[in-house]
């Protein structure tokens, strides 16, 4: 489903995205970065996915579409090879609050974090 009205908000970095069902979408800069479609994100298939971490403060820079079924986003940290199609777009707007979670959950179990250059230490426990 394509949307009707597609609006970069510079300052935040972010995307709006607003569906003739009135269905209504704002996507951060770090969100769409991180579950970008590429090959840098996704691998070259199934299970090769590589976690991105450190992307707080992504920001989108640029929209361009590609065709007449997708977005180009360029990013604050020049990332840009990414397409993401109308259906993409929709299901990670419409499943925003489950591939969240599994990616906090992801950055938890590889204690990565959302801070750029932060590491995560675990201290052994006393025996």
């Amino acid at each position: 489903m394509a949307p009707i009205k597609i609006k970069l908000c510079k300052k935040e970095g972010s995307l709006s995205l607003e569906y003739s069902n009135g269905d209504h979408f704002i996507l951060t800069g770090e969100y769409l970065r991180v579950h970008s479609p590429s090959a840098e994100v996704r691998g070259h298939g199934k299970g090769q996915e590589i976690l991105q971490y450190g992307k707080k403060f992504i920001k989108i820079c640029n929209v361009e579409s590609s065709g007449n079924y997708a977005l180009k986003l360029t990013f604050s940290d020049l990332h840009d090879s990414g397409i993401y199609t109308w259906g993409y777009l929709y299901d990670l707007a419409s499943n925003h609050a489950k591939y969240w979670h599994a990616y906090l959950t992801a950055l938890h179990n590889t204690e990565k974090s959302r801070e750029p250059d932060v590491q995560i230490v675990q201290l052994m426990q006393p025996k």
